[in-house]
């Protein structure tokens, strides 16, 4: 079995914890409770046939990412911000301020630490909620010039939820078998049932325990 913790980070009120708590119980709460301790999630995945038993961490917002372990230490010292085996950062499609502290933390992440086996993906949330069109720059800016990958959602419906934790394991899957880190510049957007090559046989499977 594979130990991966993923950090979910995002300014407030943009639907971290819903995202989370859908995915892992398949529940959304209508009240907004701003996230302001710790809280971790132990789902179990199995992704073509290699089991996965995930922390998903919820933290509250960070003000800053920490450039060493001393600064960790000091500032955020039981978060594990910089041994995380992958990123979820997560903002607003509603409101493109919270992107704009998404890109902080991107740039933060990226300066202090080796991202090449390490995925980071950058999620849009309330889809369902959407009123501006600018999302197409934020997309094009995360696939194109950050090269991670880029997902819109909605915790309300579970529209996409877990597309974004399935293409998350699919990363570390690469990483974990000594493969190199996918190029892609968005998730596939696909079933998901096991793909199957011509002669009918699985090829990726994906399910949650």
């Amino acid at each position: 079995m594979h130990i991966v913790k993923v950090i979910v980070l995002g300014a407030a009120g943009v639907g971290k914890t819903s995202l989370i708590r859908q995915f892992v119980y398949s529940e959304f709460g209508e009240e907004n409770s701003p996230t302001e301790t710790k809280a971790v999630y132990h789902p179990t995945v199995v992704f073509n046939e290699h089991v996965y038993s995930m922390r998903l961490v919820d933290l509250p917002v960070i003000p800053y990412f920490p450039a060493d372990s001393a600064s960790e230490w000091r500032d955020f010292r039981d978060y594990g911000l910089r041994s995380a085996s992958a990123y979820v950062l997560v903002f607003d499609l509603n409101d493109l301020e919270t992107f704009q502290y998404v890109k902080s933390v991107r740039d933060q992440i990226c300066d202090t630490r080796d991202m090449h086996s390490i995925p980071l993906f950058v999620v849009g949330n309330k889809q369902d909620l959407l009123r501006e069109r600018e999302r197409r720059e934020v997309a094009g800016l995360v696939k194109k010039h950050w090269k991670c990958s880029y997902v819109e959602c909605s915790a309300r419906h579970n529209w996409h939820v877990v597309l974004l934790f399935r293409e998350l394991v699919r990363a570390l899957d690469y990483v974990d078998y000594g493969q190199k880190l996918p190029s892609y510049s968005s998730p596939r957007f696909e079933s998901l049932h096991a793909h199957r090559d011509r002669r009918g046989e699985s090829v990726v499977k994906c399910s949650i325990m």
